[in-house]
């Protein structure tokens, strides 16, 4: 969620997207006046978000809504799935002038299958009074729709109103694309079609897994009778019913939540405050408090109990019955008690947490996380942060380009080398580049760096880049000497080199900066601007080094991504691809859709979940 622009700003589509994650979720558009003017959903917001900044619009509208623009926030979901929900929940609440609007908030949808010889599945809204099974409810209309409709790619059972089922006398379009048996017409076999009925009746209870190990069974028994096209048709069954459950996760909880997670980077904390309402995300706010006493990352705690105090004892405050929590905060007791007084009802605030509620938390985490990465490479705060390193290394004039190495190998194995570039912008991802490190003793960080660095500025010494005004080599006196020695071969002069060099125990705040023209360190303060801009580029330097290393890792070792996950043996593979019916499936799922599979733990599934997005994408 990106913070409110003043209001004689124009909005700068080109610095925004920058920072944009390519990940699930919703964003809303606003105008001058803070107003949400459009609300969507996204696969990947940043393709999403980016094609509205095309040179050449082909839609009228999508002119005139872009033309008024302001600011626009955005929060990301686990799930596509996720996502539509909460549009359609924020297009209710908003009512944006630019968004279509359905009027069915009369109450909650559900699922109805009916008492028949050959039940119908369908959705249903208002009094219960039909004979027959309902399940839900749903949050919305949308949600429905789509469980029946991927539902009946897997179980076809008849969907049609009872008019029209009583009134055939031939098979409909259904029968003929394999989504309904036709009993209408007195083609289906009553047997299958009850056993269809009693798998679509157990995944809707929840037993999915049940369902899910009988049709892998399925498909291993007709792959091992060489029937492949039936087997291929069980895995894609496999594959749609894992796309039902996101839908499913939606519906569980009640009653009145609010959801808080905090994260601090770069001298900077933010807190996302989720409301959830009846089982339903109803949208989220930010803020960004002022960091008293220099906190720093992993004091996040520190900062939720500071905010919770503020944020909920004060007049008119909405506290409800349970405040979830991304972070342990040590007066809890003592907040509860105030909470409860102010309230007057009961207030539990609660951290370690399972199921749907931690699926709740981490969700506001990882908004608070992108929340932050945006503010922090707004342009205003870059050229802050760059002011502020200008004078910590006493430079002539302002630098407006930074770049920063790091080296990363598995003892020795596929050596990888980073450069990552920063500017006024913040990260200039265009710019990155990484070098595969050939003919070197295995690791021998020295020589690696060397390589990498006469590769580079070889390049940018005969014109094919800017050098640098400042640049950072992840690591000490050592590393900086090998930068101060290519740097004298090529020629190369009015560069500041300098080294950073982690401090005791690795701790953040403590680093030691090695400049080439300096016999001092420098050691600057923790609440340093200067410092947490250094920080933060030396930290994408370090994780675009080890995503470039395991990407040749595991080309060299020619394995799938799943291979080179540690725990995960050849077992636990197999039982993950059957599960999911596919790679191509695994790598689009949630967590929580992965710890669902018998034998993936929940740490389990956050590496495999980090294994396929890297990149943050």
């Amino acid at each position: 969620m990106a913070a409110m622009r003043d209001a004689t700003t124009p909005f700068d589509a080109r610095d925004f997207l920058r920072t944009v994650p390519g990940r699930p979720g919703v964003y809303r558009m606003l105008d001058a006046e803070g107003t949400v003017i459009y609300v969507g959903k996204a696969r990947n917001l940043k393709k999403r978000l980016a094609s509205y900044f095309r040179a050449n619009l082909d839609s009228p509208k999508t002119r005139v809504l872009v033309a008024k623009i302001h600011d626009i926030e955005i929060t990301v979901t686990h799930t596509e799935t996720e996502a539509l929900l909460l549009e359609n929940n924020w297009i209710k609440r908003y009512k944006p002038r630019y968004n279509v609007l359905y009027r069915d908030d009369k109450s909650f949808p559900w699922i109805f299958l009916s008492d028949h010889e050959f039940p119908r599945l369908g959705p249903h809204r208002g009094a219960r009074r039909a004979k027959g099974r309902y399940f839900g409810p749903y949050p919305s209309a949308g949600a429905v729709r789509e469980t029946l409709r991927l539902l009946q790619k897997v179980f076809p059972v008849r969907q049609c109103e009872d008019s029209f089922y009583n009134n055939r006398s031939r098979p409909c379009l259904q029968y003929q694309i394999k989504r309904c048996p036709a009993p209408c017409t007195g083609l289906a076999d009553p047997q299958a079609y009850a056993e269809d009925v009693r798998h679509a009746v157990m995944f809707l209870e929840g037993k999915s897994s049940e369902v899910i190990d009988a049709l892998v069974k399925r498909m291993e028994a007709a792959s091992a009778a060489l029937e492949f096209e039936q087997a291929a048709r069980y895995r894609d069954q496999i594959a749609a019913l894992r796309r039902v459950q996101e839908t499913q996760y939606i519906s569980g909880e009640k009653g009145e939540v609010d959801v808080l997670a905090a994260a601090i980077e770069g001298g900077m904390g933010c807190v996302q405050v989720f409301s959830i309402r009846g089982g339903r995300n109803l949208g989220n706010r930010t803020w960004y408090p002022r960091l008293e006493g220099a906190l720093e990352a992993g004091e996040e705690g520190a900062l939720l109990e500071r905010f919770v105090a503020q944020h909920y004892l004060r007049p008119g405050a909405m506290v409800p019955a349970e405040i979830l929590l991304s972070h342990a905060v040590e007066s809890r007791e003592a907040l509860e008690e105030a909470l409860s007084g102010e309230a007057g009802h009961r207030v539990r605030l609660r951290h370690a947490l399972r199921g749907q509620r931690a699926r709740w938390v981490a969700m506001a985490a990882d908004n608070a996380r992108q929340s932050l990465a945006i503010r922090l490479n707004s342009r205003a705060s870059q050229l802050a942060r760059l002011e502020a390193l200008q004078e910590a290394l006493e430079l002539d004039e302002l630098p407006t380009r930074l770049e920063c190495f790091d080296i990363s190998h598995t003892r020795g194995e596929a050596t990888v080398a980073s450069c990552v570039v920063f500017d006024t912008a913040g990260p200039r991802k265009s710019d990155y580049r990484r070098f595969n490190i050939e003919g070197i003793t295995p690791g021998d960080d020295y020589a690696a760096m060397h390589q990498a660095l006469s590769r580079r500025y070889r390049r940018l010494k005969a014109g094919e880049g800017a050098l640098p005004d400042v640049l950072f080599i992840d690591g000490g006196k050592g590393q900086v000497a090998q930068a101060a020695a290519v740097f004298d071969e090529l020629g190369i002069r009015g560069v500041t080199l300098v080294g950073v060099a982690k401090g005791p125990g690795r701790k953040p705040g403590l680093e030691t900066l090695h400049l080439s023209a300096r016999e001092a360190e420098i050691i600057l303060p923790a609440d340093s601007a200067a410092l947490h801009l250094v920080q933060q580029i030396r930290d994408e330097a370090h994780r675009f080094a080890i995503t470039g290393h395991r990407q040749r890792r595991q080309r060299r070792r020619n394995t799938s991504l799943l291979e080179a996950i540690p725990g995960l043996g050849s077992k636990r593979r197999q039982r993950l691809l059957k599960q999911f019916g596919g790679l191509q499936e695994v790598a689009r799922a949630g967590i929580e859709d992965l710890s669902r599979v018998p034998g993936i733990s929940t740490r389990l599934a956050q590496q495999i979940y980090d294994a396929f997005h890297a990149d943050g994408t």
